[in-house]
């Protein structure tokens, strides 16, 4: 169930990073002929979940025979043209900023995959990140009606790849002065020693909106997220050097390249 409404979630989250609301989803599934009916009925209970938490249908699909459990599908939305928040409209001086903080996910793989261990008191919110993920998909509808969002992406492959993707389509580069981290994953990076900004920048999979936004508009962008129950935050700006740097008390560091890279693993 949770791993079909993940996949719904997964594929509305770009949806709203374009500011377009989803109606839709077609779900296409792969099953061991010796697969268990109640694991195909909880599949089948988590499309539903998934669709109908962000007013869409489950209006069909395509299921085969496999050796695997493979889930896949397509999402299907309708937004006016002119609203869309395209990666390439970001120009130099715009507000870089994002609707959440990262690093959950990260440590939460490093719990199933690598056997760390959590504060008990944070153990089930950091893997519910990966088990119960939401999409931002109200507050991408909301930037793209406020009109003042100038480019936008979701943030499915880690933080960093984010700005990357959206450097390479505006043609610029970015200056980071916050790394957005939770708390969260300030507490499990002490906990285990680790570098929390490693954690929030290289993870992947929070699908929060990293997005830019023209100064001139950005109380309107602030507002237009307020009325949907999120908080905008500023992490940056963007700049005519092609570059992506992290700036600290005055040292500016590269911020390498990395997070989920397809074809490549």
């Amino acid at each position: 169930r949770q791993a079909a409404r993940k996949a719904v979630v997964m594929n509305f989250s770009d949806l709203g990073a374009k500011g377009v609301r989803p109606t839709a989803f077609l779900s296409n599934l792969a099953l061991p002929r010796d697969i268990p009916v109640e694991e195909v009925e909880e599949l089948a209970r988590g499309f539903e979940e998934g669709a109908r938490e962000y007013g869409g249908y489950i209006i069909g699909g395509d299921t085969n025979e496999a050796d695997d459990i493979i889930i896949s599908g397509v999402a299907i939305g309708v937004a006016d043209e002119g609203a869309l928040i395209k990666r390439e409209g970001a120009t130099p001086g715009d507000i870089l900023a994002t609707t959440g903080y990262f690093g959950d996910t990260a440590s939460a793989f490093k719990m199933l995959l690598e056997e760390y261990e959590a504060p008990k008191e944070i153990e089930e919110s950091i893997l519910g990140s990966v088990y119960s993920p939401r999409a931002r998909v109200e507050e991408g509808v909301a930037l793209a009606e406020a009109g003042a969002a100038t480019s936008s992406i979701d943030s499915s492959d880690g933080l960093a790849r984010s700005l990357y993707d959206l450097s390479r389509s505006a043609d610029l580069g970015f200056r980071v002065t916050q790394i957005p981290i939770s708390q969260n994953t300030r507490r499990f990076a002490e906990h285990n020693d680790l570098d929390p900004r490693a954690l929030a920048l290289y993870g992947g999979e929070e699908y929060e909106l990293v997005f830019t936004v023209d100064p001139k508009k950005l109380g309107k962008a602030r507002e237009a997220l307020r009325k949907v129950g999120c908080t905008l935050i500023v992490i940056g700006e963007a700049t005519e050097e092609k570059e992506i740097v992290h700036v600290e008390d005055g040292v500016s560091r590269p911020i390498e390249r990395g997070g989920w890279d397809h074809f490549k693993g």
